[in-house]
């Protein structure tokens, strides 16, 4: 199986019980998690080879977060050690109407505050055929902007695959600062993923339909494949989850899952993981988007950022089959 390196910040994630808000909380729950992070987990909960770079503190938070990519059956020998912090992140879950809420507070993390000296790229891509980032990364800091900007160059020198999802956070930088920043990057990309509002506040593309969408990002930027998600919340809970695939100058639609929401935060990195897993392996784009919608319908019901899931509860659902069925 091809090795597939993402490359981010991991956080650590403190989230109030069940859907308390900050405001009356008196513990908070630890996990980790990161978009990039996430979408590793993905692949290597389902089978796939993944490689995790970052930089964390050389404490013993920074080795529990790498513990616990580990454990999911991440790769982690190219994590850089050092520097002052662990980027946070706190969530409140919101309910019904009320939003879900996160806080960041990862200025001047390990992360952010790394220089390009911490990362040969060449050496980092040994024996691995496909690079994945996301728009979260150069955000962070200068630094970040240019380390992801090399990473990227590179793995396409070296004739990768290279997949980016946009991932926009406004609490990060401006739509104006992002576009600034990530239209140059996008000569290197091969897959894009990204929501229509995204693309129209980002790019400055709009199209009557997402079928028309994807077919203007790929003959503006020259992708080779496209990815639209498709999300519509009726409130916090509850949300239906779909997205198509522009391939071969050809659209592929998946089914629309109605999903009860335990946990929103990693599901678009799920559907990211098990897209780049099912091209990996060679799916036609039809099987490949509908695996992918799965998976990340799937991490809407999981507590945390993590999609801990097994290749056949995608694939079952994907298919059409055992959706929410108990199983004897």
């Amino acid at each position: 199986m091809s090795l597939v390196v993402t490359f981010g910040e991991l956080m650590l994630r403190l989230t109030t019980p069940g859907h308390e808000r900050f405001a009356q909380a008196t513990s908070l729950h630890v996990d980790f998690g990161g978009a990039e992070a996430n979408v590793a987990v993905t692949i290597a909960q389902l089978g796939g080879s993944a490689a995790f770079v970052s930089k964390l503190p050389d404490n013993e938070l920074g080795q529990r977060a790498i513990d616990e990519l580990q454990r999911c059956g991440v790769y982690t020998p190219h994590i850089a050690r050092g520097g002052d912090r662990l980027g946070l992140y706190f969530l409140e879950h919101g309910a019904s109407q009320r939003p879900s809420k996160v806080i960041y507070d990862r200025t001047h993390s390990s992360l952010a505050d790394s220089s390009p000296a911490d990362f040969d790229w060449l050496r980092i891509f040994e024996g691995a055929d496909w690079f994945h980032w996301s728009g979260i990364t150069p955000a962070l800091s200068p630094q970040c902007a240019e380390i992801t900007e090399q990473a990227a160059s590179t793995a396409r020198q070296l004739g990768m695959t290279v997949s980016f999802d946009m991932n926009y956070r406004a609490k990060l930088w401006s739509p104006e600062k992002a576009a600034s920043v990530l239209v140059p990057m996008m000569k290197y990309v091969d897959l894009c993923i990204v929501g229509p509002g995204e693309a129209s506040s980002i790019f400055g593309i709009e199209a009557g339909s997402d079928e028309a969408l994807a077919a203007a990002l790929a003959a503006e930027f020259g992708f080779g494949t496209v990815a639209i998600t498709q999300r519509k919340a009726t409130g916090a809970s509850t949300t239906t989850f779909s997205a198509l695939l522009y391939a071969g100058e050809e659209c592929h639609s998946s089914r629309r899952h109605e999903i009860g929401i335990v946990d929103r935060v990693g599901a678009g990195d799920a559907l990211t993981g098990g897209l780049i897993l099912s091209l990996v392996r060679g799916d036609a784009p039809g099987k490949a988007i509908e695996f992918a919608v799965a998976a990340g319908a799937l991490k809407h019901t999981i507590p945390g950022d993590f999609a801990l899931l097994t290749l056949s509860e995608v694939e079952a659902l994907a298919s059409g089959r055992d959706g929410g069925r108990v199983q004897r």
